[in-house]
C-alpha cells in the first residue's frame, strides 16, 4: 500500500481510493485528495498531473481538454448509440468512466501500458467491469496494430511519458493504423500538449491531415495564439466535423471557452509542417 496522507481513510476498509504514494511498475503514482471537491481525487504518475476523478458524478470532467472532447464526441453520437471507443492511455480512465455514464452501451478498451497503474484504478475507482470496460495492459501502438479493420467508432490518444506524447504514436504510419482501424464515420481525437512555439500541434495537424479527409482543432484563444503551453485538441474524421453550431456555442460557453477550428483552418495553421516519420525522433523537431 502507499504512504497514506490522512483524509478520507474510510474508503480504504471499501477498497476505495486512500491518498499516499504508490509503486507503479513505471515508478511512481500519487493519489491526493481534490481541496476543492470533497468527493474528487487526483492522480499524478512520476509527478505529473494525470487524471482527475469525481467519485459521485462521473459526468464531471475537471480537465478542459476532456470536456472539449466530450462535447465533439456529442456532437456526433446520440446517448443510446452503441459506441465502440478504444482509449490509447488510462490514467485514471476520466474520459471512459463518462463515456459509459452517458452512453450505457457503449463498449470500451482502455490500453495502459503500466500494469499495476491499471490494477489500482480498477480497484480505487469502482469502474464498470467488462465488456462494458476492459482495461488492457500493453503499448498503445502495438495494441492498435493488432486491431482489427474498421472495428473501432472512436479513438482518442491521450498518452505521455512526462509531459511528452512517445514520438511512435504521433506518426503518419500510426495514424495510417489508427485510420484503418476506425469504421466508417469514425473519430480519431488527440490531446497534443505543446509550448508556445506550436511546433508539435502544427506538425501534428499536418501528420492527422495527411491521413483524414476532415480535421478539426479545440483549443483556448490564447494557446492557439501562441500565448502559453497547454492542451490542443486535434481530430481526424472520414466524415465533416465540427459543423453542429451546438457545438461552437457549447464549446464557447464553457468554463474555458475553447474555439473551434474547421478543416481549412487546421490545414492553414498546418502550413507548410512536415508530418511526422517513424524514421524520425521526437515531434518538436522544426523543419
Amino acid at each position: 500500500m502507499g504512504r497514506q496522507r490522512g483524509g478520507r481513510t474510510a474508503h480504504a476498509a471499501e477498497g476505495g481510493p486512500v491518498a499516499g504514494v504508490y509503486p507503479i511498475d513505471t515508478g511512481t503514482c500519487e493519489l491526493a485528495e481534490d481541496n476543492v471537491n470533497p468527493h474528487g481525487w487526483v492522480l499524478k504518475v512520476n509527478g505529473v498531473e494525470s487524471s482527475h476523478i469525481d467519485l459521485t458524478d462521473p459526468e464531471h470532467l475537471d480537465f478542459e481538454y476532456m470536456r472539449w472532447m466530450a462535447d465533439l464526441i456529442g456532437s456526433r453520437w446520440q446517448c443510446a448509440d452503441r459506441v465502440r471507443a478504444l482509449h490509447l492511455g488510462g490514467g485514471a480512465c476520466s474520459l471512459a468512466r463518462y463515456l459509459s455514464a452517458v452512453y450505457p452501451d457503449a463498449r470500451q478498451v482502455v490500453v495502459e501500458l503500466d500494469g499495476k497503474l491499471a490494477e489500482l484504478v480498477r480497484r480505487w475507482f469502482d469502474l464498470p467491469r467488462a465488456p462494458l470496460l476492459r482495461l488492457r495492459v500493453g503499448e498503445a501502438r502495438a495494441v492498435t496494430e493488432t486491431l482489427t479493420e474498421s472495428s473501432r467508432d472512436l479513438i482518442i490518444r491521450d498518452v505521455f511519458a512526462g509531459n511528452t506524447t512517445p514520438s511512435s504514436l504521433t506518426t503518419v504510419e500510426f495514424t495510417g493504423h489508427v485510420r484503418r482501424v476506425l469504421a466508417p464515420g469514425g473519430i480519431y481525437v488527440v490531446n497534443c500538449g505543446d509550448t508556445r512555439d506550436l511546433v508539435k500541434a502544427r506538425r501534428e495537424a499536418a501528420t492527422i491531415g495527411s491521413v483524414f479527409p476532415h480535421t478539426a482543432v479545440i483549443a483556448d484563444p490564447a494557446m492557439l495564439k501562441g500565448r502559453r503551453y497547454g492542451n490542443i485538441v486535434i481530430a481526424g474524421s472520414d466524415a465533416p466535423l465540427g459543423d453542429d453550431p451546438a457545438l461552437v456555442r457549447r464549446l464557447l460557453g464553457g468554463g474555458v471557452p475553447a474555439h473551434l477550428w474547421d478543416d481549412a483552418q487546421v490545414r492553414s495553421f498546418a502550413g507548410s509542417a512536415r508530418v511526422l516519420l517513424d524514421a524520425e525522433g521526437s515531434p518538436g523537431e522544426s523543419g
